[in-house]
């Protein structure tokens, strides 16, 4: 059985029932006689004081067990909230102490278990009792406002104790017990404009009709203070900054005394600003909106009044020309209303104002006007020079006569400066210019511009033309009757009723065995073959003239070749090589070919060992008796048709041909002829063979898709250090080492000083150092 002692008594608690002892120590008063088995556990506190600021540990209360005989084999155990960090216990006493300053607004009370258990054993010998140790407050925090500070807004002129805003504070105090958390409100500044309600904290208005334009803000203080205000209480403040919201309780007003005077150019463009005025209103916001209307004045219809809405400002439009010889001032009646009226202040008057504008309208010189506007004209495109195509004429407002007519003069138009006639000054072609942009100026003191536009109207005077450039590609194997090519035809003209083409071979191909041509009648024409077993090594292009007729009046026509290219194609048709094919060397003997070789090389060598002549005999002599003329001049560095060097290349190399896009085999002429009418090899002169097989040599090089695209440049597969003949290049004459001396150069005289700088150089460099 456990009793509980603290300052004011005593409690014992019966851990079985849980029933209430009531200690004989505390209370004389008997209970009856203490039965063991009817003591029972109860609910018990603690009370400790917060904020204690003792130097030592405060002490809260004494546990004591009746197992306990005072003979030191029971030892008391503490368990639960803060019992090693706040609280212990004496182990052998049972004196329960605080060790730490206790804050009720962090923690209000702490939960515990006691228990006695014996010293040696530490088996209990009462069953686990639990209590409380509650935290008693003290006033220790002052009243908080947590949502100040506080903005608030009351309407201007409201009457006495309209309500503006209610402020709460808030104290962390315990509410239960004593007045530590009632708090009274008050006003420490804002009077005598405002005031507040001590327990509600309400605020309200101390003075009737506060005008905004007089004062519009205000900023309160506003205190709590707990204890109910009593002295020593705590206390907190908070400040309420409270504007007056404007009410529409001002009307507009007119400042000005005098009538305004706006002068204005007569050259004014409709919906131009005229003027702006403006009506005065202290209030703001939708209560200072307002709307103007013209009441009357002369000149109906002139002017029109709208609002500015970011400015409130009245802004006078122009709706009709300005004629400074018809009306040269107008009067205005303006007046300005307030948008937004409130009732409630209707006895302050009328919210409108009203004055008087006055408009004058200052002189310019205008321009000429048009007596009719230039439209648009048409001229046909075979007008002759001179041609009339139209008339203008002009005359000036400011005075009675008329106004100088005049032109910038463009390309093809001329405009007659008295009579206004427009004719043409030059031929007209529709298909260069179809639209052209006339300027006439009619001209006084100042210069008034009027832009024609006048259409060229088409004739018939462009021939049709194939309308791209056509690749047609012919395969070996094309059957009779194939279409090979669909042609189509393009005409710069423009005819009304549409172009109609008609296709058909040129006269002198229109029979030929090759191809034919079908019209389709939809302006294009299909190109059909007339038999097959086309060959390129018989004839890789063929040349089709095709006449195309266009449906005009006078109808024209002209003639487009169409060039058709033989090819080797697949089995689905597609082209894998087109051009001539070059010829083997198959009927030239082997003898033959060591013949010529064998002849070249010993003609090589022998010019190349022959000595060089010099250019001069005797110094002495006259250089004008030994000019030698020749009727026969050689072609120079561009001339790459006196002698090809494709004969030296190497006999034995034989490359299967490919299509060369960047060369196009020459052909003779369009109609095929018979490779049975060229003689075989072996029955031609030596000469002819040697010819026929350079002629072949350079169609192999034309189509061979591995050479460089110009024949000027090639391989030559005997050439160079390794051969008989040695290097062909002529390079080697300008070598130091060459016998050829040069230094007479400069004695020629100055027109030969750069060929001595570049061959005369005495120390021995040459051209290329």
């Amino acid at each position: 059985f456990f009793f509980f002692f603290w300052r004011g008594g005593c409690w014992g608690l019966n851990p079985s029932s849980g029933d209430v002892e009531k200690s004989p120590h505390s209370d004389p008063d008997p209970w009856g006689a203490l039965h063991r088995h009817k003591r029972s556990w109860v609910w018990n506190q603690f009370f400790v004081l917060e904020e204690f600021t003792g130097n030592e540990p405060l002490y809260v209360g004494k546990l004591h067990s009746d197992v306990d005989k005072g003979d030191g084999k029971v030892k008391y155990v503490l368990s639960g909230e803060g019992s090693t960090s706040i609280f212990t216990i004496d182990e052998n006493t049972g004196d329960i102490h605080a060790t730490k300053r206790l804050d009720r607004e962090a923690q209000a009370y702490y939960t515990l278990q006691a228990q006695a258990v014996d010293r040696v054993t530490n088996i209990p010998v009462e069953p686990r009792s639990e209590f409380v140790v509650k935290v008693q407050d003290i006033n220790d925090n002052e009243p908080k406002f947590l949502d100040g500070p506080y903005l608030a807004g009351v309407p201007e002129m409201s009457p006495l104790g309209t309500m503006v805003v209610q402020v709460a504070a808030t104290d962390a105090d315990d509410p239960t017990y004593g007045n530590s958390a009632r708090v009274v409100y008050s006003i420490i500044h804002g009077q005598p404009y405002f005031s507040v309600e001590p327990k509600t904290g309400v605020i309200r208005t101390a003075l009737p009709n506060m005008d905004r334009e007089t004062r519009d803000q205000y900023v309160l203080v506003i205190q709590a203070k707990d204890m109910v205000g009593q002295m020593g209480g705590l206390s907190g403040t908070t400040s309420v900054t409270v504007t007056l919201t404007d009410v529409n309780d001002n009307p507009p007003r007119f400042t000005h005394s005098k009538t305004p005077l706006y002068t204005v150019p007569e050259s004014l463009p409709v919906q131009s600003v005229v003027a702006k005025i403006r009506a005065a209103d202290e209030d703001i916001g939708s209560n200072a909106e307002m709307d103007y209307r013209i009441m009357d004045g002369d000149g109906p219809g002139m002017f029109n009044i709208t609002t500015d809405e970011n400015t409130q400002d009245g802004v006078i439009i122009l709706l009709k020309p300005l004629d400074f010889e018809t009306k040269s001032s107008f009067f205005l009646r303006i007046e300005a209303t307030n948008r937004n009226i409130d009732s409630n202040f209707l006895s302050a008057g009328p919210f409108s104002d009203t004055t008087s504008v006055r408009v004058t309208v200052d002189d310019v010189n205008e321009p000429p006007v048009f007596s009719t506007p230039l439209g648009k004209m048409v001229v046909s495109e075979d007008a002759r020079v001179g041609t009339s195509i139209g008339r203008v004429s002009a005359h000036d407002p400011d005075t009675s006569n008329n106004a100088i007519r005049n032109t910038d003069l463009e390309r093809f138009f001329n405009v007659d400066a008295l009579s206004g006639v427009i004719s043409t000054a030059k031929p007209l072609d529709r298909e260069a210019n179809l639209i052209h942009n006339l300027t006439v100026f009619a001209i006084d003191s100042r210069k008034f511009t009027c832009i024609a536009l006048i259409t060229v109207q088409d004739i018939n005077d462009n021939a049709p033309v194939f309308a791209i450039d056509y690749e047609t590609i012919l395969c070996e194997n094309a059957m009779p009757g194939q279409v090979i090519q669909t042609v189509s035809a393009v005409d710069k003209d423009e005819l009304l009723s549409g172009h109609r083409f008609y296709f058909a071979l040129a006269a002198p191909v229109a029979g030929n065995l090759n191809f034919t041509l079908r019209d389709n009648k939809d302006n294009t024409a299909s190109v059909l073959t007339k038999r097959g077993g086309f060959r390129r090594r018989e004839q890789p292009v063929y040349r089709l003239p095709v006449l195309i007729v266009d449906s005009g009046s006078p109808a024209l026509s002209s003639t487009n070749t169409l060039f058709v290219r033989v090819c080797d194609c697949d089995s689905d048709s597609v082209a894998l090589s087109c051009g001539a094919v070059a010829y083997t060397a198959t009927g030239l003997s082997t003898g033959a070919l060591v013949a010529i070789l064998g002849l070249m090389v010993l003609l090589i060598v022998t010019m190349r060992r022959r000595r060089k002549e010099p250019l001069i005999l005797e110094e002495e002599r006259d250089i004008r008796e030994n000019i030698v003329r020749y009727d026969d001049e050689g072609g120079g560095e561009e001339d790459t048709e006196a002698f090809d060097m494709v004969t030296l290349r190497n006999l034995n190399v034989i490359r299967d041909p490919g299509v060369r896009r960047d060369v196009t085999p020459d052909t003779p002429t369009f109609f095929h002829y018979s490779s049975s009418a060229r003689p075989a090899y072996k029955s031609l002169p030596d000469n002819v063979v040697f010819r026929e097989f350079i002629w072949e040599r350079l169609k192999d090089a034309d189509v061979d898709p591995s050479a460089p695209p110009y024949d000027s440049l090639q391989t030559y597969a005997f050439e160079g250090s390794g051969s008989v003949a040695e290097s062909l290049s002529s390079l080697e004459s300008l070598s130091t080492d060459s016998d050829q001396n040069y230094d007479y150069l400069s004695n020629w005289g100055p027109r030969f000083k750069k060929l001595a700088d570049m061959y005369g150089n005495s120390d021995g460099a040459t051209v290329f150092s």
